[in-house]
């Protein structure tokens, strides 16, 4: 795919960048060679590799998923939290309704 002065000139306009003509020539053919490198990479075989989000193996670390009964370090005081709220129902904070 070749890209010319008025190609360069729409994604400028559509990405609402104002470019000089002289600007839109001399991006053209750096826009052309970019999209020459991408047509390369199409063409590399990528068959019996897979897909990958990072080059390095990134695992996450997980803890388990409990509450805390300690009073001091958290978890296990829902009813002394809740008795400082306005409203509390079912356990829970009550806020007033903000999308009708």
């Amino acid at each position: 795919m070749a890209v010319d002065i008025p190609t360069v000139k729409k994604i400028a306009s559509l990405a609402r960048i104002a470019i000089t003509e002289a600007e839109a020539a001399r991006i053209a053919p750096e826009l052309d060679n970019i999209m020459g490198w991408i047509e390369q990479l199409g063409e590399v075989d990528t068959t019996g590799v897979a897909p990958m989000t990072a080059v390095i193996p990134n695992h996450l670390r997980l803890r388990a998923d409990v509450v805390n009964a300690d009073p001091l370090t958290g978890g296990g005081i829902r009813d002394a939290v809740l008795a400082n709220a306005p409203q509390a129902e079912h356990g829970f904070f009550t806020v007033p309704k903000v999308i009708e």
